[in-house]
């Protein structure tokens, strides 16, 4: 993978996030990709990984997602981001900092994706 073309889909991605399109998200995963979070239930399939996204932004619906940087060895990736935003439910503002490690094809999606985040602090900072 070369390095310009990683960088420019961390960018893509990115505001993928931000727009709100859950199924945005998903167009970044190969067809069979899928992502695991904190080692929870692996989301399958674009349509498991648009699923996660939609859940996302139930919780946050005015979630904003940072690029805090990009790290690449060979076709593994790792993703660094900060999300911000507002619980919908109690209205607590939320900044959460976590990455992604990614695992690309040759077509430059994602195959199989390990995110990372403080769900302790997540949850502390959704009760208030």
């Amino acid at each position: 993978m070369q390095t310009d073309s990683i960088a420019a889909t961390a960018t893509a991605y990115t505001a993928a996030w931000n727009s709100g399109s859950a199924e945005a998200v998903a167009s970044f995963y190969a067809e069979t990709g899928g992502i695991v979070i904190n080692r929870g239930t692996p989301w399958e399939g674009r349509a498991g990984v648009q699923a996660m996204a939609e859940g996302f932004f139930a919780d946050l619906p005015d979630l904003n997602l940072t690029c805090d940087g990009v790290r690449i060895a060979g076709e593994h990736v790792a993703f660094l981001w900060t999300f911000t935003g507002h619980h919908a439910e109690t209205r607590n503002p939320v900044r959460i900092a976590g990455w992604e490690e990614w695992d690309m094809d040759a077509d430059g999606k994602v195959i199989a994706s390990r995110g990372w985040f403080d769900a302790e602090d997540y949850a502390r900072q959704v009760a208030g």
